[in-house]
């Protein structure tokens, strides 16, 4: 079995809204991808991620959205020495819309090998996504850029 994880919070915003601030390039490179994001999520594109804090641009592999529920990504794992090469994690997005009208975003990604490396990746990515959640509810309900500054 290999290492994974789930994150999970809630942004008082409507399903849509939140949903968008994902899937929408422009928008996630106000709160999460520092460096830009260029592509809009959709079923069968390859898109890229740039972070200040982690520089280079990350091929993103968009295997499935279902608008408003689901978004499915693959990526590279960083190199971890094993002579089997490179690897990618799988990340599933979920979107529930709540009774109160907020919007539950679950993050869950799995498939790091289980090895030291692996691990301490899983752990990074665990933090890092958890930042995502925090720093999307802040600028999908209030405009801020959390992340600006903080890393660098």
């Amino acid at each position: 079995m290999a290492y994974e994880f789930t994150v999970r919070g809630r942004i008082s915003r409507p399903v849509r809204e939140v949903f968008e601030a994902v899937v929408d390039p422009a928008q996630l490179s106000h709160y999460f991808t520092t460096g830009g994001a260029r592509g809009r999520l959709e079923t069968g594109a390859t898109v890229t991620w740039d972070f200040h804090d982690f520089p280079g641009a990350f091929p993103v592999n968009v295997v499935e959205v279902v608008p408003d529920e689901k978004i499915v990504l693959t990526w590279d794992a960083p190199p971890d020495g094993d002579p089997a090469g490179i690897y990618q994690t799988k990340v599933t997005m979920g979107f529930e819309a709540l009774e109160d009208g907020r919007t539950l975003v679950s993050i869950h990604e799995a498939g790091w090998r289980e090895n030291e490396a692996g691990q301490k990746a899983s752990y990074g990515n665990c933090e890092g996504w958890t930042g995502m959640l925090c720093a999307m509810r802040m600028w999908v309900e209030h405009g801020i850029n959390l992340r600006e500054g903080f890393y660098k």
